[in-house]
């Protein structure tokens, strides 16, 4: 009897199923497979572990979270060279961790999911700040916590965090008199989430090229990873409709409005569902 192998969204469906087994660096560097299908996933995150190793060397039992820190930020963009990718911001590979350790280049978040990595193997407690428009990391320093510029490896005093906020503020749809703390924008994010955000980055690239069939890929992990999520569901029905998989498409559009029946697009869609569903029944005789 043959076995078919699993594909990669068997697999990845298989690393996101539960949140307390779900290992951050794995599913990341596996959100590369639609793109590198014979990407080896143990391969890189031996990588990984190399790196660590060769960190953890030089931390001793008494040394303080501190200056573990300092050793962090030093080994990761000093020593290793780690970067933001200022020539190529919205490249794909850039949200691919096999290549940002291959080129040392990467947006906010990639970069965020390798330094908290090794900031795990050092023994310091650091989460990923999902900040607007720009990922953060953030580690527990005794009873305060040091938020740091993944891009840069700077930290962010709340002055400069501030600074950055309003710029978001200004730019956003809040309401002009929700005046949201500092500190709201500072929570952890879950691992759900990073992945969640890494994949809408891939989304928006691919979405602005009108790459239909890599953005149906995407949008297969983002409805595997939030399962309930309607709004996903939805972006997945208008892409398979744009490929012509009108049954699928029906499928999702439908589960959309039955969650979301009074969404400003709700009309729209319902019409277009109209279509689709017509476009399956058969002709009259």
């Amino acid at each position: 009897m043959k076995y078919a192998l699993p594909t990669p969204i068997d697999h990845f469906a298989t690393l996101v199923a539960e949140e307390d087994s779900l290992n951050l660096i794995e599913a990341a560097i596996s959100l590369a497979q639609d793109e590198h299908p014979r990407l080896d996933v143990q391969a890189v995150l031996a990588e990984v572990d190399g790196l660590a190793h060769r960190l953890r060397e030089r931390i001793t039992p008494e040394m303080a979270p501190a200056e573990r820190l300092r050793l962090l930020t030093r080994f990761f963009h000093g020593e290793l060279g780690f970067a933001g990718n200022l020539n190529n911001y919205y490249a794909a590979d850039n949200s691919y961790v096999h290549r940002v350790l291959e080129t040392r280049r990467g947006i906010p978040i990639t970069l965020a999911v390798l330094l908290l990595e090794l900031a795990e193997q050092a023994g310091l407690r650091a989460a990923g700040v999902a900040f607007p428009g720009h990922f953060l990391v953030k580690c527990r320093i005794g009873l305060g916590e040091v938020v740091i510029d993944p891009f840069t490896g700077e930290a962010l005093s709340a002055a400069r965090l501030d600074e950055r906020l309003s710029v978001y503020r200004h730019g956003s749809e809040l309401p002009a008199d929700l005046e949201l703390p500092l500190e709201f924008f500072l929570r952890a994010a879950t691992k759900r989430q990073i992945l969640a955000r890494m994949l809408r980055n891939l989304k928006e690239v691919h979405r602005a090229a009108r790459d239909w069939p890599r953005l149906l890929a995407v949008q297969q992990r983002l409805v595997v990873l939030l399962p309930g999520d309607a709004v996903e569901r939805r972006d997945r029905g208008l892409v398979l409709d744009a490929l012509g998989a009108g049954a699928a498409a029906a499928e999702d559009l439908a589960f959309y409005l039955a969650e979301c029946g009074n969404a400003p697009d709700a009309a729209e869609l319902r019409a277009r569902l109209s279509v689709l569903l017509g476009q399956r029944s058969p002709p009259l005789q």
